[in-house]
């Protein structure tokens, strides 16, 4: 019989890693009626866990047994279902880059995950990967099962329905999905609306009730996802645009600024333009007087105007007496 049978060896192995995690300390006998094998089977099952890497320590005496430690090196890892689409996400954003020092191992246990996933796992885990790029590094939690059928939709080029609520109300929205973005706000759909017969983004935390139809779509030439997504967030959907000249490299401004604070693009070796949205412009001109380097405001005059002000405030605040 194979050992990767129900009832065979590799089975119980299994069993024992999981009885052993669910309380501190096991005798060799509550091993064996458990299994519903001999204590013998279980001292080999234990020498298994340990060639695997598994720290199981053997206590005698009153209260002893066997116990599952802390071993020096990271043994095999069980996964339920969601478990493993959960860590492959969280891998997928590593692997973007945006945590750094961690991309290439991402990669590395990336490529692992898929070697071992069953087939059932596999096309999930790909739709993840293929339907998402990321912005900034700390994506908010969202619900599972609608970026997993956002992420398939994408892939498999399917429209979808959902009920959206925007700024102007909610209402239903008919999309054929394109790609999903990670900000370090939330997470975006890129999508063609269908009754806008435009180019659109939406906020997955506003959708309710997605659903596909089987429709399938043939796929359009679209804007690049993040270029996209990121000036819409950052222009796009505010009352007021600054254009600022930054007498920094675009390389050094980025470092400071995330992706999802405004768009950034060089103007020779030393400068660079900064365009940002925002609601009030005295609160812009805060946010720009804090970054750490000379700049020089383009555009709107109004915001040149509350700077000069907000300097002139701050200058007769440091006067003695």
């Amino acid at each position: 019989m194979s050992e990767t049978m129900e009832g065979g060896p590799t089975a119980r192995t299994l069993r024992l890693l999981d009885l052993l995690q669910s309380r501190p300390v096991w005798s060799g006998t509550e091993l064996a009626e458990r299994l519903g094998v001999t204590t013998r089977s279980v001292r080999r099952d234990i020498d298994r866990l340990r060639e695997l890497g598994y720290p199981v320590r053997a206590t005698h005496g009153s209260g002893g047994g066997y116990q599952l430690g802390a071993g020096r090196r990271l043994p095999p890892l069980l996964l339920d279902d969601d478990e493993a689409v959960a860590v492959a996400v969280c891998l997928r954003l590593a692997a973007g880059g945006t945590i750094e020092g961690l991309g290439e191992a991402a990669v590395r246990t990336l490529a692992k995950l898929d070697q071992v996933l069953p087939a059932r796992l596999r096309s999930q885990v790909e739709a993840i990967h293929e339907a998402t790029v990321t912005l900034d590094a700390s994506a908010p939690s969202v619900d599972a099962r609608t970026l997993l059928l956002l992420a398939r939709a994408c892939r498999e080029t399917e429209r979808v329905t959902f009920r959206y609520a925007g700024p102007r109300g909610e209402g239903e929205r008919r999309i054929e999905p394109y790609r999903l973005v990670a900000t370090g706000r939330r997470w975006y759909l890129l999508a063609w609306d269908l009754d806008r017969e435009d180019w659109r983004i939406f906020r997955l935390d506003r959708m309710t009730e997605p659903a596909t139809n089987g429709w399938r779509f043939r796929p359009r030439e679209a804007p690049d996802a993040a270029d996209f997504v990121r000036r819409a967030i950052t222009v796009g959907a505010y009352d007021h645009v600054a254009r600022v000249r930054i007498a920094a490299p675009k390389s050094v401004v980025e470092q400071r600024l995330p992706s999802s604070v405004g768009t950034v693009t060089a103007d020779g070796r030393s400068h660079c333009i900064l365009e940002a949205g925002g609601q009030h412009l005295g609160a812009m001109a805060m946010h720009l007087g804090a970054l750490p380097w000379e700049m020089e405001v383009q555009d709107p005059p109004e915001l040149r105007e509350i700077m000069r002000e907000q300097a002139a405030r701050m200058l007769r605040a440091t006067r003695e007496g």
